[in-house]
């Protein structure tokens, strides 16, 4: 099946062209760029000798008579406009960005401080949570590829939301991420000297991804009270971990809430419920498409903690969105990303 991506220039199109270089039965037909048309290697040097292509101009016919599937490696505000280009092709679309992914245009303006989509089109974006939203994601003609710390986030939470076992206006998240999370644009915040040796929390309490992590909330169970969600920079390239607060509504031992996240994850091959006592650390799914968990009851208090860890490139980005195509295309969903942890 040909495929192209859109924004290849990025840490989240060069993960894609990692991932589909390899991939059993996506071939990559053509990468596109706003920026000057040159090899790719040129761009990332790593890839010489093995992706010879040019970067080529965005040809929205061509890629829509060529391809079968489109990735949108573009930033926030970028993607919508070519979304728009796209929509009337016959062509399938996965959007890496935020821009399909609140169906509220209030929120997404308020959030994003851009102009939003027309709303036709984000209605009719599925969510691509690929292990909670599979059925959706089969029938879907374009995908709004969640963000890296709502992935962490709800795969996270989801088995307590669901089942109706918390308080909902406890939730707590405490995030924290590596830099290439930011992009690879300039940014005096991302300087080596300023995150080498340091620890920062960042847009606290207007993080974008806080309406997203509430919206999906709020489709799971009818209802969704706003979630204290904090963000932190790690000194560290990639990785995110997210540590959950939330407080039981009744007694629940640890033993027994780990087998419920075990019992309910037990076919999807991308999270691994950790066992009672051991909790992952970023570095044990650096690389691949996993989601590790592991979880604690706090007898004293009553609350339940919930560590959840990333890669924020691959099961964040560009991991995800290849098992969404997976999934929508009708393949395995875990083809072209059987990867080991890179360890240490």
């Amino acid at each position: 099946m040909k495929v192209s991506i859109v924004g290849t220039t990025g840490y989240g199109g060069v993960e894609l062209l990692r991932i589909l270089h390899q991939h059993p039965e996506f071939v990559i037909h053509s990468i596109h760029s706003t920026k000057e048309e040159v090899p790719i290697w040129n761009e990332y040097p790593h890839l010489f000798g093995l992706i010879n292509k040019n970067i080529e101009e965005i040809d929205y016919d061509r890629i829509g008579e060529e391809s079968e599937l489109v990735f949108l490696a573009t930033p926030s505000g970028v993607s919508s406009k070519i979304v728009g280009q796209l929509i009337d092709k016959n062509i399938k679309i996965i959007d890496l960005s935020g821009d399909l992914r609140l169906k509220n245009p209030n929120d997404y303006q308020l959030w994003y401080g851009k102009e939003p989509l027309n709303k036709h089109v984000t209605d009719e974006a599925v969510y691509g949570l690929s292990e909670w939203n599979s059925e959706e994601i089969k029938q879907a003609q374009w995908i709004a590829n969640p963000g890296c710390y709502p992935t962490s986030t709800l795969l996270g939470l989801a088995p307590v939301v669901k089942n109706r076992l918390i308080d909902l206006k406890s939730i707590v998240v405490d995030g924290k991420s590596g830099t290439s999370g930011a992009g690879r644009g300039l940014n005096k915040g991302s300087l080596y000297a300023e995150v080498n040796e340091n620890f920062k929390i960042y847009k606290v309490n207007e993080h974008q991804h806080t309406p997203e992590i509430e919206q999906q909330l709020q489709d799971w169970i009818g209802e969704a009270k706003p979630i204290t969600f904090s963000t932190h920079l790690l000194p560290m390239t990639r990785g995110i971990m997210t540590t959950m607060y939330v407080q039981l509504l009744k007694e629940w031992e640890t033993d027994r809430i780990i087998d419920l996240y075990k019992d309910i994850y037990d076919q999807q091959p991308f999270v691994r419920v950790r066992p009672r006592g051991n909790f992952p650390s970023v570095k044990e799914v650096c690389g691949s498409n996993f989601c590790d968990i592991g979880l604690d009851v706090d007898q004293r208090t009553g609350r339940l903690t919930i560590v959840s860890v990333i890669d924020n490139l691959m099961k964040g980005a560009a991991g995800q969105a290849v098992q969404n195509a997976n999934i929508m295309m009708g393949l395995d969903q875990t083809s072209g990303l059987k990867f080991t942890p890179l360890y240490p």
